[in-house]
């Protein structure tokens, strides 16, 4: 979608300290969706902190151990994770008792993962200062950029992922390639930006209805900017791209293979890993992003939608938003995206979604299913069922 002049204003952190509190009327000519109201606090900044070092022999004394002492540590971070899962189901969330390191990780403590799907989405509470100060101080630089780009929406939901030891891992492994916080130098071989891994988050969840999945980043200079199937306006458009809109029904106009944070309130543009080395393909595979992309493929399936509802035949609200998902179409181009379907559960038998797959785009395998599949009008179709008149994606300006 081409940008407009008005400005599109997400309030996903808006604080709520008390009940006589309201967010802050946006500015006039914007958009306003409502998605997600945060509770606790004001919008934070994980302040970046130097990884410790890997020498073991020593332990280093954490911020938390200077204030509180070394006794009163794991009690008082229990007391700090309390507040960020506060209302949550009985499956709470708790963090690691101490610094995870690399080869303590494999049988530390196991965040307990937030039960999807029992509340109502934008009934969650968080609060990002909690539960940054309920991290190790490892944990804490390690997962700064998280904190400071990830679309809170996802975070609130995404928070126990983080903290668990394989995630710490990845976040190793993507230290030691030069990808740290998004204020330090931008890695020049690992693509996409820091600061872009997570680009795909500023899509709602609350109003997701689509999710198309690909694989990695495209792995040229300039191309990859942290959604799947596209590039940034301007940069020479990869082969796959061009498929996917000469797939688009011929009756209307085609889009340009680019995309633009404006056009993708609807449709999510996901990877399944968020990373990748210059000039080399599924570089970044099998190092964890696989695991918690799945849990992003969850999350969507108990909340993708659930700020929407059902327009009648009048165009007049028929169903209210019910705050947890009413189901997505998902197109799976290729066997990896569909091994990723599986693995989320998401077309497990009754699911409420509707899985398309075929063949990847690529030249390479185009002529043997992708084309002509006609998933973009069947994704129409469905979605007009279920949410209603209006309720398509306009293709054309993806």
């Amino acid at each position: 979608m081409a940008a407009s002049d008005a400005t599109t204003v997400y309030l996903e952190d808006v604080s709520v300290t008390s009940k006589k509190a309201s967010a802050p009327a946006p500015p006039k000519d914007t958009e306003v969706y409502l998605d997600d109201i945060q509770v606790g606090s004001k919008k934070e900044k994980a302040t970046p902190l130097a990884v410790p070092s890997t020498n073991t022999n020593k332990r280093q004394r954490t911020l938390f151990d200077m204030q509180f002492g070394n006794d009163a540590g794991d009690a008082k971070r229990q007391k700090l994770a309390s507040r960020f899962t506060a209302g949550s189901s009985s499956s709470s969330t708790t963090p690691t008792s101490s610094p995870p390191t690399a080869t303590s990780s494999a049988t530390g403590t196991v965040t307990k993962r937030r039960m999807l799907g029992t509340q109502r989405l934008n009934s969650i509470p968080f609060s990002l200062s909690a539960f940054v100060d309920s991290l190790p101080t490892d944990a804490r630089a390690l997962l700064a950029l998280e904190c400071d780009t990830m679309g809170k929406a996802w975070l609130k939901l995404l928070a126990d992922e983080i903290a668990q030891p394989y995630f710490l891992n990845l976040k190793r492994f993507l230290y030691s390639e030069g990808v740290k916080g998004a204020g330090d130098p931008v890695p020049k071989k690992i693509y996409p930006q820091p600061k872009d891994i997570y680009a795909w988050s500023n899509t709602p969840l609350g109003r997701v209805k689509v999710v198309i999945l690909g694989q990695d980043p495209y792995p040229g200079a300039g191309q990859a900017h942290g959604y799947s199937f596209s590039v940034p306006p301007g940069v020479a458009v990869p082969a796959s791209t061009p498929n996917c809109v000469l797939n688009i029904p011929p009756s209307r106009p085609r889009g340009t293979g680019t995309s633009q944070v404006g056009s993708l309130r609807a449709v999510l543009l996901l990877n399944a890993v968020l990373t990748v080395r210059a000039n080399s393909p599924n570089s970044h595979a099998e190092k964890g992003w696989e695991a918690f992309t799945d849990r992003v493929l969850r999350v969507v399936d108990a909340y993708g939608g659930a700020n929407l509802g059902r327009a009648g035949s009048d165009g007049k609200p028929d169903e209210p938003a019910s705050g947890i998902g009413r189901g997505v179409v998902v197109l799976a181009w290729g066997a990896k995206a569909a091994k990723r379907v599986a693995a989320a559960g998401l077309d497990k038998h009754g699911s409420k979604h509707l899985i398309l797959k075929s063949a990847h785009p690529s030249p390479r395998s185009a002529d043997n299913g992708f084309f002509g599949n006609g998933h973009f009008k069947k994704a129409n179709e469905w979605l007009e069922k279920r949410y209603g008149p209006g309720g398509g994606v306009d293709w054309c300006q993806l």
